[in-house]
């Protein structure tokens, strides 16, 4: 999620780009205001049922042992802000100061993580300019041979960057800071939404890929062609999209910058193009 700003009202006309726009955010509850904010300025009615609820892991052992261990790394890799969250809580834990950090050369998947850190007093010195893995692993391609790496990340995730980076030449650690489930009162509530017609949301926005891997886990047993029929379904960028794809659910929008605003400015693309081929009727 990027970082909290005070927003500039937006202008009349584009307060009402999205009026009375029915749209679905799947993010985690304690992560979804920035993007139900800026839909609301629009003029949209949202409706919030996480996909997603974020968990402490089973166990903090690997973590804490490399926080340990920090010194021995060359570079930290982080990428979400709840990556950023867990660390520096335990760095707390265990009474570790920055100090312990100020060696390590820092990357970051995008800007929202970048902000987590450097609001915890860090500098980040690589931010690829498109937030995914890929683009993570360009940057340091050429920067981290010979090098030990630590990347801090969710349970389960792509394995993008520690494969290359190994490749690359680099010794990697990865160590689990938290992990997603699906939360365990929004299937009934998503099938609700779904099912009576006048409450029925136009968009449905996914934010990554767990979203994804979860919304069509409590969709299971159902016929998702019927049930979402006439509904758009928007994503955040191409990783999250070949998910939807690789799971046959169709990707009626997708961001062209990877960040809460560029979903909303995509999700205002589509309608307007709805609206002028429905005037065009």
């Amino acid at each position: 999620m990027p970082p909290t700003r005070s927003r500039t009202r937006p202008s009349l006309e584009k307060r009402k780009s999205l009026q009375g726009l029915r749209v679905l955010v799947s993010r985690a509850r304690e992560q979804a205001e920035g993007l139900s904010s800026e839909l609301r300025d629009l003029g949209a009615v949202v409706i919030e049922i996480p996909f997603i609820e974020i968990r402490r892991p089973r166990s903090y052992k690997p973590l804490d042992e490399a926080l340990r261990r920090l010194g021995e790394y060359d570079w930290l890799v982080l990428t979400s802000v709840n990556g950023v969250k867990a660390l520096w809580e335990r760095l707390a834990r265990l009474k570790l100061t920055n100090h312990c950090v100020e060696h390590l050369q820092v990357a970051a998947i995008g800007p929202a993580t970048k902000h987590a850190i450097e609001k915890r007093g860090m500098h980040v010195d690589v931010m690829p300019e498109e937030y995914v893995a890929e683009s993570v692993v360009k940057r340091l391609r050429n920067k981290i041979r010979g090098k030990r790496v630590l990347l801090v990340r969710a349970k389960v995730a792509r394995d993008v960057i520690p494969k290359e980076l190994r490749a690359a030449g680099a010794k990697v650690d990865v160590v689990e800071a938290y992990e997603t489930v699906v939360p365990r009162i929004s299937r009934q509530r998503l099938l609700s939404a779904l099912h009576r017609a006048p409450n029925r949301p136009d968009v449905i926005t996914f934010t990554s890929s767990s979203t994804v891997r979860n919304f069509a886990a409590m969709l299971s047993r159902q016929n998702p062609d019927q049930l979402l029929d006439g509904v758009r379904l928007a994503s955040i960028g191409p990783v999250t999209s070949a998910t939807l794809r690789e799971l046959g659910l169709p990707v009626d929008i997708e961001a062209k910058k990877f960040t809460m605003s560029g979903l909303v400015k995509a999700i205002r693309k589509s309608e307007r193009n709805r609206q002028s081929r429905v005037g065009g009727e």
